[in-house]
Order: C-alpha cells, then sequence, then structure tokens
C-alpha cells in the first residue's frame, strides 16, 4: 500500500469508516492512557474525569457533578471524598445558598489536570506533525464534520486556548466528560 494511501477501502462504505475509526479510536485512548499514567498513582481513570469536568466548569454541587459523569450521587461523594483526601479537591459553602455544597479543583487538582492534558497534547500534535499539509486539512474537515453528526460541542481550548478540553465520554447535557 503506498504512503497515504486510505488502508479501509472505499470511504463509501460505512464499515470501512468504522473501522478507521476504531482504529483512531484506539490510538487516541492509548495516548491518553499514556498522558494519565503520570498521575495513576493518585488518581483512578473516573476521579481524573471529576476533575477534567471540575476544571471546566468550576465549583459544582455534588447532585450536577454525578449527572454529568452520569454515576449515582453517592459514587461521586465517594470520588469528591477521595479526591478530597489526596488534596486534589474541596468543599465550600455555596455563596448564594449555604446550605448547598460546592465542590471544586485545588490548585494541586488544576497543575494536574493541566499537565495531563498538556501531556496528552503534546503527543498528540507530534502525531500531526507527521501528516502532511493536505492530509491535516482533510482531517479537521474529517474531524469536525464527525464531531457534529455525533453532536459534540468544539472542545473549550479550540474555543479559549486557556480553557482545558475534557478527557472522554459524552454526558447527557452533551458536554465531554
Amino acid at each position: 500500500m503506498a504512503h497515504g494511501e486510505a488502508p479501509y477501502g472505499d470511504a463509501d462504505d460505512v464499515d470501512a469508516v468504522t473501522d478507521a475509526v476504531l482504529t483512531a479510536s484506539r490510538l487516541l485512548m492509548a495516548v491518553s492512557a499514556r498522558s494519565l499514567a503520570q498521575v495513576e498513582d493518585r488518581v483512578t481513570l473516573p476521579q481524573f474525569r471529576m476533575l477534567v469536568v471540575l476544571s471546566s466548569r468550576g465549583a459544582t454541587k455534588l447532585v450536577a457533578l454525578a449527572e454529568l459523569l452520569q454515576v449515582a450521587p453517592s459514587t461521586a461523594m465517594r470520588m469528591v471524598d477521595r479526591l478530597i483526601a489526596t488534596g486534589l479537591a474541596d468543599r465550600q459553602t455555596n455563596p448564594h445558598n449555604r446550605r448547598e455544597t460546592l465542590l471544586r479543583l485545588t490548585p494541586e487538582g488544576r497543575r494536574t489536570v493541566s499537565e495531563v492534558m498538556a501531556q496528552r497534547r503534546a503527543e498528540i500534535a507530534v502525531i500531526v506533525e507527521r501528516l502532511a499539509p493536505e492530509q491535516r486539512a482533510s482531517l479537521i474537515a474529517a474531524l469536525s464534520a464527525f464531531n457534529e453528526a455525533g453532536d459534540e460541542p468544539p472542545a473549550p481550548e479550540a474555543l479559549a486556548p486557556t480553557a482545558h478540553p475534557l478527557a472522554w465520554g459524552h454526558t447527557p447535557s452533551g458536554h465531554s466528560a
């Protein structure tokens, strides 16, 4: 097969496109796993997802956090307790409703998310740099169309360079988590 030739067959063939997307998904999961390796002694994948949601949303009520992560509030509370114990998150009283507690990242939690996402971005950039300019343009168009077809909004980083993109997964609200 020639360099740049599609190994999956006809682009009109849904099975061929699905195979190509699954292969790319496997690559992206491997990149994500490697980026998480630096913090795996402190947080699990579900806990990291929670950190990313808190990073992108700011202080959040437990019930909203559980809903975004698609877990029971009791599960979310156990995850929060572990993150608080490791110094990555904390609780604060809602200044607008003193009966509510909000969960938020600590500076160490923000630093952890930032480091993992920077590692992930750097590794993806190395892969993208291997593509010819016309392949990059095609990839942008293809992934944009794919994301739109899946109702996935652009990553926050694409909109504002200082925001953190979310980890992975899809929440009921249509945002990644």
